[in-house]
């Protein structure tokens, strides 16, 4: 991001990493930081799980992960690469034959977890098809299936563990020759996550993928992922991030963005300020706010829209927002625009006019990055 001298408070300083690329991806160096989901359709059903992929992609998702567990999900990953526009990372665990499959495939990256996919002469064999068909890999560290000689010798799941874990199989990467990797070392333990994130942080300047692993429902998984993802990316720590929640993978991709528009470290689609509402409010927060977040869903232009039900503390919020809207007396309220009073409109009219005002200033902000990218030229 870029530093704020103003308000230096706001400044996140990234960990400096390398950078590889996911198809056309780039991911860690002073790449955006992308964000994944994953499937949960069959994939062998290639129309259903061809649908979800496109539903992610246009909900902003940069990367989808593709579960590939046997021979036929791997054809099926074949066809499915030829219809979706954004590129497929292939998961991998327990069979090394379908890393190679994948790759094959047109998988634009392979997840393996190492402590589940066998012995280093597997491991090669899968770089192998990966550098042959310039696939990138995700070493994915999780500390419910780490190698049985590290349990061993930590006696439990523990960040020493998976960092050591991790070490060892870029290690055999890079004897091979093999940078275009990516790690990631997930727990669904929040404390563990972070203090195993934070180890690799130090130890490799390898990209890294953040996640804070079967992290639950929607919303005690979007909790725990915006505390340890949030605090990790606030660190500076965090190249790629995946959401996982026991939900549509479209929920994902918005907590993932949601999180990344808080910390300013990614920009995409209108960020609603809105109170909690209360006695003094001047029509239905609540409601207003639910049917805008549905009727902008299909904005992708940064920007923002304040949603405020009183006097209170809305012509402040609306000074600073693109949009807003302030709840007055007698069933009308203030439009604001550009953070200035507009003009009044009555309440019922509300819903229609704020859509009608975010479209035309998204289309005005579009309008003007176009001629500035043509003047650049």
């Amino acid at each position: 991001m870029s530093l704020n001298h103003v308000r230096p408070w706001r400044n996140i300083y990234r960990r400096k990493s390398r950078q590889i690329m996911v198809g056309n991806v780039p991911v860690g160096g002073d790449a955006p930081i992308s964000v994944q989901t994953m499937t949960n359709t069959l994939t062998t059903d290639v129309a259903a799980t061809v649908a979800q992929v496109n539903a992610a992609a246009e909900a902003g998702a940069d990367l989808v992960r593709i579960s590939v567990p046997d021979a036929a999900s791997s054809k099926a990953l074949k066809e499915i690469v030829k219809e979706v526009t954004v590129p497929i990372v292939a998961d991998i665990h327990f069979h090394y034959k379908r890393g190679i499959e994948a790759a094959e495939a047109g998988a634009a990256c392979l997840r393996i977890n190492p402590g589940n996919i066998g012995d280093e002469a597997r491991v090669k064999e899968v770089i192998r098809a990966a550098r042959d068909h310039n696939c990138s890999i995700r070493i994915g560290v999780n500390a419910g299936s780490l190698e049985r000689h590290l349990l061993e010798k930590y006696g439990e799941p523990c960040p020493e563990a998976m960092v050591e874990s991790g070490l060892e199989h870029i290690r055999i990467l890079e004897d091979n020759d093999f940078h275009n990797f990516k790690i990631s070392v997930k727990a669904s333990d929040v404390f563990l996550s972070a203090a195993a994130y934070q180890g690799i942080a130090e130890a490799t300047d390898a990209p890294i993928h953040l996640g804070i692993t079967e992290a639950g429902g929607l919303v005690s998984g979007t909790i725990k992922s915006a505390i340890g993802l949030g605090n990790l990316l606030w660190m500076g720590i965090g190249d790629t991030i995946r959401v996982s929640l026991s939900a549509d993978p479209v929920e994902e991709v918005k907590v993932g963005f949601e999180i990344l528009k808080s910390l300013g470290l990614r920009h995409r689609g209108v960020n609603i300020i809105s109170c909690p509402s209360c006695a003094r409010q001047g029509f239905d927060v609540i409601r207003t706010v639910e049917a805008l977040e549905k009727r902008l869903e299909h904005i992708k232009t940064p920007m923002s829209l304040s949603i405020i039900g009183c006097v209170v503390n809305g012509p402040g919020e609306a000074l600073m927002t693109d949009v807003g809207f302030t709840g007055g007396g007698a069933g009308s309220g203030m439009v604001y625009l550009a953070g200035k009073q507009s003009h009044k409109l009555s309440n019922d009219q509300m819903i229609e006019h704020i859509v009608e005002q975010v479209e035309a200033k998204a289309a005005q902000l579009d309008a003007e990055k176009a001629a500035a990218d043509q003047a650049a030229e």
